[in-house]
């Protein structure tokens, strides 16, 4: 991965903002209060924790990603208030990574459509909510209702980068939440492009 970034992350955010559509409505609708941690896994460039922090100030950033490449930009873009740390989105222990075992908010951002075992990452996230947290998911969509030639030079250009739009995401959403006794929203972009879920652990 510190291959692939090493160059890209210096334009990353340029370029990425005309095509992953979804991401500041999810931050629009973290409800996150002074004082909540947040973490992102798979934070990249920073660029989502910092319009976090800006729409809730207050909230404690935390970042993990497996490029140290992507991170150095994080660390750039963050400055020394975030916790940032290189790990596994399917297997960092978040005790000796951070130095805590939960989260108030968790946020997953077209990451998982990256990650080979998803599921697994989607899974690990959802154990990490504290009580009354919310874990936060947006990804590229199955494109069902894109007119078919646009979406097949989407998905013809998303392999290109290893990007795979991860069509049993609400199945594996459901899944998620059943096994960690968690409530469930789900919702679809324009054109099936996005789908975006929430995942809400009850107060304890």
């Amino acid at each position: 991965m510190d291959g692939i970034y090493r160059g890209q992350r210096h334009i990353y955010d340029i370029t990425r903002k005309y095509y992953l559509f979804g991401r500041d409505g999810l931050i629009e609708h973290l409800d996150a209060p002074s004082g909540a941690t947040v973490l992102e896994i798979a934070c990249g460039t920073g660029r989502n924790l910092a319009a976090i922090r800006r729409r809730w100030p207050g909230t404690v950033a935390h970042g993990l990603d497996i490029s140290e490449e992507m991170l150095k930009s994080a660390r750039d873009t963050l400055g020394p208030g975030a916790r940032l740390a290189q790990g596994d989105a399917c297997s960092f222990d978040p005790v000796a990574t951070f130095g805590r075992g939960s989260f108030d908010r968790v946020v997953l951002s077209y990451s998982l459509s990256m990650i080979p075992d998803w599921e697994g990452a989607l899974q690990h996230a959802a154990r990490l909510l504290a009580p009354g947290g919310s874990l936060h998911v947006v990804d590229f969509g199955p494109l069902a209702t894109m007119p078919v030639p646009f979406a097949e030079a989407l998905r013809s250009w998303l392999a290109r980068f290893h990007v795979s739009p991860r069509v049993e995401l609400h199945e594996a959403t459901l899944r998620a939440c059943a096994i960690n006794a968690l409530d469930c929203e789900f919702e679809t972009g324009p054109w099936d492009y996005f789908q975006r879920a929430t995942l809400r652990r009850p107060p304890g």
